[in-house]
């Protein structure tokens, strides 16, 4: 007759079973004395093992098809999210341009009424027609940006290495043009370069640039650069200037579509340019972010990746 299992092989095999050992068991001889009381031991520690094994494979099929099910589920919302978004795009791209027929119209009439009749208006009467035609004009601004940022989305990016100090200075010079009056000290970072869409980039620059230009309207010494910097091994692209600036306790609300923390008396704008420059990194897989305080000037960074995260 073998002998029963000792205490201490009993005991070993508990130890290994709490860390996590489904297999550990005690060996237990068919010919072991089983009144004895390790043998009856080793005996209930086994069937205790199998059955907690068993209930541990059953909650680990389970949970692999509740995952199953859960991945599923998020895999048809998502495709829900994604045609509800193209429809919302598609809407909004058609609504947008069926608007610039009619305010075409409402502009042009105007205009002829301003230039035809303008000695049958009273003094009241024109300003009135002058006021049609700024919203009208406000307007066909506003749906123009509203289909740009549409068509970011909508656009296939195509990457390549592109010159952003050349793009910037081209859109510098045409600033410069647009407004001679005004001196503004420009510093562009020699050898920006950069892998992603030439003409999605070059929106991105012309909005931040462009943005800076405007808010620097102000300054007799009118100051802006574009430059990128290391951080953790990666390029972080800025444009700085010492214009305007903003609260920073609003700096949630740059990227929104709409927003804006400066009133239009005080600086045009649609409050679309900074959410259009948002989705265009992101397509980029990068991030835009930025700093800034009231009259103390403001920086906008990106990043990118020169990856699509479309998907």
């Amino acid at each position: 007759m073998s002998r029963a299992p000792s205490f201490d092989v009993i005991f070993a095999v508990m130890s290994a079973a709490s860390v996590g050992d489904s297999e550990a068991r005690v060996s237990v001889p068919d010919d072991a004395p089983h009144e004895d009381i390790p043998t009856r031991f080793a005996v209930a520690l086994n069937l205790l093992l199998d059955d907690l094994a068993f209930r541990a494979a059953e909650l680990d099929a389970a949970h692999k098809v509740t995952q199953m099910e859960l991945e599923r589920m998020v895999a048809n919302r998502t495709r829900q999210l994604a045609t509800v978004n193209q429809e919302l795009e598609a809407f909004s791209y058609s609504v947008a341009h069926d608007l610039r027929a009619p305010l075409r119209a409402i502009d042009g009439f105007s205009q002829a009424l301003q230039e035809d009749c303008a000695a049958e208006l009273s003094a009241d009467g024109q300003s009135y027609l002058r006021h049609v035609r700024e919203s009208a004009q406000q307007m066909a601004q506003l749906i123009d940006d509203l289909l740009e940022l549409s068509r970011v989305t909508r656009r296939e990016l195509r990457r390549e290495r592109v010159d952003l100090t050349a793009l910037a200075q081209t859109i510098i010079d045409g600033l410069r043009r647009a407004h001679p009056e005004r001196q503004v000290e420009v510093v562009i970072q020699d050898g920006l370069e950069a892998e992603g869409d030439r003409n999605l980039l070059s929106v991105v620059l012309d909005n931040l640039l462009g943005n800076a230009w405007k808010f620097t309207g102000k300054r007799t010494a009118a100051r802006i650069e574009l430059g990128c910097r290391e951080e953790d091994g990666r390029g972080v692209h800025y444009v700085s200037d010492n214009g305007a600036g903003f609260d920073f306790r609003y700096v949630d609300k740059l990227f929104g579509v709409f927003q804006r923390l400066h009133s239009a008396h005080e600086f045009e704008g649609t409050g679309i340019g900074l959410a259009t420059v948002q989705r265009i990194v992101r397509r980029h897989g990068g991030r835009v972010w930025a700093e800034g305080a009231l009259d103390r000037g403001a920086t906008f960074y990106f990043t990118l990746q020169g990856r699509n995260l479309d998907d």
